[in-house]
């Protein structure tokens, strides 16, 4: 169900800036009648198509194609109504007011949403009400989702076509161009043309952040010349000409910086989605570059088209940024494997671990774990015989055999369906003495600790005989307070971290410190002595209750804390990184 409510939300969002591109380009062209309501349908029929195309609890990679559909249809906003050629001055006029009106969305919303917080906090003061974090989150959802849209949609310029003779230019808007962003951009300028000349002199590679910097500096360049592009021309300000043009020179040496940067990365680690659309974005900085010096007319256009464009392009098909992401590091596991001899007749083949190097060993993992994460265990087939798909459709089953040989139907999570591919693809491969992961554009790091997970009882089963009530602690996972009414009784309960937790029944206060048994969990050969609760799943161990189990008791309640789970931890972490149980309450 989260699933679909996310996806529901992502589309809603592209539908709405679809169906704002259609409007504006059925007005702008005087488009009536049944062409006008086709359109419009098409584009109704386009969203609900992409909902089925879009599902990130399945593919992570579904995450980065939202955000460029919603980039993409942004950029379709900005020019929709000004399809036809010229128009520039009607172009700039529209997209200003857009700017203008977002600012002050924002503004409005921030302003908003402070008041009626304070005023919430306050009842909460004054009244002893018990509004909680969630409040002020719908609160922050409503404004930003309802009122913030609604008043920007409001101030969106109906009639285009008279925008081509409005020659309008904010003063405030002026000076923010002339005083802050470009001093900003000559900062950048200045700092990125120092490291150059530096690493020239001292003749070493670029360092990745640089990348960012050449590309902040762009932004800002680039985003000051649209903002005074209207008044480029007028006699008090022929500087800007002038400034424009060693802007884009400028640019030319940076880019060449760029292009080493990234293609540093890329030839030692192979492309990712993130290097990927590096690489195009410096190509395309490179063509706007030469377009406004070599043009005289200089479209200003061309930029939100082009860029559009190329976002479209880099979402499906071979030359997207997955499809090209998902072949290079594929070629990096092959050259892994037959580096270390683990590599015939174009299927990959168990290493032997004693005698592939560290470095390797977590580079292959690292590379699988991305495969895996991004693409799916099935876009490994190619080196496999083994039909990976019925092998996926295996491990997603949520039905785990336990010690016992008892079996139980569990909720099994995207992540630790992941992890169930992930491992078993180490296993397959002979990597399991491995774990490592990338820093992007880094070496790979290998993670010291693996995460220990105990269980008291399994996902399903309850233990209450000799009380009278059950409730959940929920899954701990911060400081965090909850109350709730059972049968006229008043209950708190609060999570001190990890470590510390209290039940709170009416005036009666219950305390469980749980951190001494936790810590005594994390000893190796106490674990050796527990048997692994689920078969073929090692450093997931199943330990007496008692180890767990936790009672305070008054004249009034006997309180029992019951922990089911503790995950230990995980990515170079040895503390708690998870933890759930419930509380069982006898009255006397």
């Amino acid at each position: 169900n989260e699933d679909w409510c996310l996806r529901i939300i992502m589309i809603a969002n592209l539908g709405l800036l679809l169906s704002l591109c259609t409007t504006l380009y059925t007005e702008s062209k005087e488009i009536t009648g049944a062409k006008k309501s086709g359109l419009r349908i098409a584009a109704f029929a386009f969203s609900i198509l992409l909902i089925f195309m879009i599902n990130p609890g399945e593919h992570q990679a579904d995450y980065i194609r939202f955000f460029l559909f919603s980039l993409s249809f942004h950029l379709m906003v900005a020019f929709a109504a000004f399809t036809s050629r010229d128009h520039i001055q009607g172009f700039w006029q529209f997209n200003k007011t857009l700017f203008l009106r977002f600012l002050t969305s924002v503004l409005y919303s921030v302003v908003l949403f402070l008041g009626l917080a304070a005023a919430i906090s306050s009842m909460n003061f004054l009244f002893n009400f018990k509004f909680e974090w969630d409040t002020f989150a719908i609160l922050w959802s409503c404004i930003v989702g309802m009122f913030s849209t609604i008043f920007f949609l409001a101030g969106v310029p109906a009639d285009t076509k008279a925008l081509d003779t409005d020659f309008s230019y904010p003063k405030g808007l002026k000076v923010f161009t002339q005083y802050v962003l470009i001093p900003l951009a000559t900062v950048y300028v200045a700092i990125l043309l120092a490291y150059e000349i530096k690493i020239l002199v001292q003749w070493q590679l670029p360092k990745g952040l640089v990348s960012n910097l050449i590309l902040g500096y762009a932004v800002f360049g680039v985003l000051s010349l649209l903002l005074v592009y209207p008044i480029r021309e007028q006699a008090e300000n022929k500087w800007l000409k002038t400034y424009a043009r060693s802007f884009y020179f400028l640019l030319i040496p940076l880019l060449g910086l760029l292009f080493t940067a990234a293609g540093t990365r890329l030839f030692r680690y192979g492309i990712t989605e993130m290097r990927y659309f590096l690489i195009l974005l410096a190509f395309w900085l490179l063509f706007i570059t030469i377009y406004f010096l070599v043009s005289k007319k200089q479209n200003i256009k061309l930029i939100p088209i082009s860029l559009s464009i190329l976002t479209l392009l880099s979402i499906y098909g071979p030359q997207s940024a997955f499809q090209v992401s998902m072949y290079s590091q594929r070629r990096v596991l092959v050259e892994v494997f037959k580096k270390n001899n683990a590599f015939r007749d174009d299927k990959f083949t168990a290493i032997d671990s004693t005698k592939i190097s560290k470095r390797d060993g977590s580079k292959a993992v690292a590379t699988l774990d991305y495969l895996i994460s991004k693409h799916d265990l099935t876009s490994l087939q190619p080196y496999f015989n083994q039909d990976l798909s019925k092998v996926a459709d295996s491990l997603s089953k949520n039905i785990r055999t336990l010690n016992n040989g008892s079996r139980s139907d569990v909720y099994l999570s995207d992540y630790e369906l992941r992890e169930r591919k992930l491992t078993w693809a180490k296993k397959r491969l002979g990597l399991n003495a491995f774990d490592g992961y990338w820093n992007d554009g880094e070496e790979p790091v290998i993670t010291k600790y693996e995460s220990i997970i105990y269980r008291t009882e399994s996902d399903d089963t309850y233990t209450i005989n000799g009380y009278d009530y059950m409730i959940d602690m929920a899954a701990v996972n911060s400081a965090d307070t909850a109350n709730t009414k059972l049968d006229g009784m008043a209950i708190e309960k609060t999570s001190l971290g990890y470590d510390k937790f209290t039940l709170k029944i009416n005036n009666q206060i219950f305390t469980f410190n749980v951190k001494p048994s936790i810590d005594s969990l994390n000893n190796k050969k106490l674990n050796k002595g527990y048997p692994p609760i689920l078969k073929g799943e090692p450093n997931n161990y199943l330990i007496p209750a008692n180890k767990l189990f936790f009672t305070q008791e008054n004249n009034m309640f006997k309180v029992t804390l019951r922990i089911k789970r503790v995950t230990i931890g995980g990515f170079n972490d040895k503390g708690v990184n998870f933890l759930n149980g419930y509380y069982l309450i006898k009255k006397k």
